[in-house]
């Protein structure tokens, strides 16, 4: 049994060391074909790091590396090229000097394995123009530059616009060294998370191909259904496919959909246990900022509409929420249709179980101070039809909520504040939690589907009003059977109990509650 390559981005050690190795190389091939200037946006944790230094091995001519693997018979093993790779995916630089120092010390290294000296070392972008062409006219050969995380600089620093400034325009200076020598390049690969629009980062590259949103090459990073199953078919013996699918599975460019390679790769190791591999490598603290600043509810992101112009790029102090959450793997891409002008407009939301239940839960502490003695207690609640607990529970919820996030954060002045806290905590639970479901009456706040122990299915379906004073005046139940929510739930199977709270802004917690069976 090969073994799982966690961690290792080099091609060199998949291949010689017997890990397990997926086979991209039918698409490197497409995408190698001719010469050209190309960009990739992927979430982290998702093999880029490999893709490049399988680009790096194949341009080298490596073949040894390449043999069984589906683009061997159709490369041209007598040509080599001198490669050129930086990548800012370590450190944190917080000023222009330390950008620069990061540059200066890969230029030096890539002196070092290409056998070439520039002369101007201590200026970034001089020293790279030298780099380029010295190495072409050293081996012959057109240079390949591949660069990895072009924008982690940016994004480290992206809530202090003066610094994420900075860093853009050091980067900007040193990227439109690509441009300015054509001549001596014949492929160039840029990877990262974002996407800041050409203008802002790659000035004057205006010939940059991105690749991001191209079906061709969807399945470019990731691993497919069936990458999975062939694969990884002996460490995924007597696996449940269709909850691996659920949990993990559901990240999509306009192609075929994707896993992220990590969550696999722990997920495998780590006995088949159902846990947030991929989204505990990194806390979103930049999002949640970000979330609280611009006022957003929360339920919204089960189904967010957006533009191909906003999607798809952005720049400092000009930072679409919903593209940032979508470049940096928090929703993707469920459907996409051409409006009335021809332009394409794109449905987005979470991709799979881990990322709703995690960030759900991560923004929940955000609010709260402590809440997870009564997420458990209201599990217990829902399992036994407990509404009177239920309610004690949700009340004791928003008493908990920390008095800062009050005084200090705006956030608790607008209606949906209290709808996204209790989305939150509904989501942090792991069950089947919908907000927004449409009817032809209107939309449903939040739907709640599970099932018992004794295999009784059950729908909670949720409306939520704000209402002034200290009591509550029934309005929230009330608009749930005047709009009949709960048709498009009856269907025999199920039992179905409707449930109205009406909030208090003056109060801050809860203020109505009502509840009752939906009965035949």
């Amino acid at each position: 049994m090969k073994k799982l390559p966690i961690g290792i981005s080099t091609l060199e050690k998949i291949i010689q060391d017997d890990f397990v190795y997926v086979d991209k190389t039918v698409h490197i091939q497409e995408l190698t074909k001719k010469p050209g200037y190309y960009f990739l946006s992927r979430p982290r944790r998702f093999g880029k790091s490999l893709l490049l230094d399988t680009l790096h091995q194949l341009f080298a001519g490596n073949e040894p590396l390449f043999r069984g693997l589906h683009i061997h018979p159709h490369w041209d093993w007598s040509l080599a090229y001198p490669v050129i790779r930086l990548s800012f995916g370590s450190g944190i630089p917080k000023n222009k000097a330390d950008l620069d120092r990061s540059i200066q010390r890969q230029l030096r290294r890539n002196q070092q394995l290409l056998g070439v000296t520039c002369t101007s070392e201590n200026d970034s972008v001089g020293c790279f123009a030298e780099l380029i062409q010295k190495a072409a006219d050293h081996y012959g050969q057109p240079v390949v530059v591949l660069v990895d995380e072009y924008d982690k600089p940016i994004l480290d620093n992206v809530t202090d616009d003066a610094t994420a400034t900075v860093m853009r325009n050091g980067l900007r200076d040193l990227y439109s060294v690509i441009k300015d020598n054509d001549a001596d390049i014949r492929f160039a690969f840029l990877t990262g998370v974002s996407k800041f629009s050409k203008v802002s980062i790659f000035s004057g590259l205006n010939n940059l191909n991105d690749i991001s949103m191209d079906t061709r090459y969807s399945a470019l990073c990731g691993y497919t259904q069936a990458e999975l199953e062939h694969y990884f078919a002996e460490h995924l013996q007597g696996a449940d496919f269709p909850l691996i699918r659920e949990w993990y599975n559901g990240y999509g460019w306009l192609g075929e959909r994707v896993y992220n390679p990590f969550d696999i790769l722990l997920f495998i190791d780590k006995n088949r246990e159902y846990l947030s591999y991929w989204f505990s490598t990194g806390t979103p603290t930049f999002l949640v900022e970000v979330l609280k600043a611009r006022h957003f509810h929360l339920p919204d992101l089960e189904s967010v509409k957006i533009g191909a112009n906003a999607l798809e790029a952005f720049d400092i102090g000009r930072i679409e929420l919903v593209a940032l959450l979508f470049q940096t793997g928090y929703l993707t891409i469920k459907s996409k249709e051409i409006t009335f002008g021809g332009q394409p407009e794109y449905t987005l939301s979470y991709p799979n179980r881990e990322v709703r239940y995690s960030l759900t839960q991560h923004l929940l502490e955000n609010y709260l101070l402590d809440h997870s003695q009564e997420r458990h207690s209201v599990y217990q609640a829902f399992l036994k039809n407990d509404f009177a607990a239920l309610e004690r529970r949700f009340r004791t919820l928003f008493d908990e909520i920390a008095h800062q996030n009050h005084t200090n954060n705006r956030l608790a002045e607008y209606e949906g504040y209290y709808a996204s806290v209790m989305y939150a905590f509904l989501c942090s639970l792991g069950m089947d939690t919908r907000a927004e479901e449409s009817s032809n009456k209107g939309r449903v706040d939040i739907a709640l589907r599970f099932t018992l122990p004794d295999g009784q299915k059950q729908v909670y379906i949720f409306e939520f009003k704000m209402v002034e004073g200290d009591t509550g005046d029934g309005s929230a139940l009330a608009q749930i059977r005047k709009n009949d929510y709960a048709a498009r739930y009856r269907d025999g199977q199920q039992r179905i109990f409707l449930i109205g709270i009406e909030f208090s802004k003056q109060v801050r917690n809860i203020v109505g509650y009502q509840w009752e069976e939906d009965l035949p």
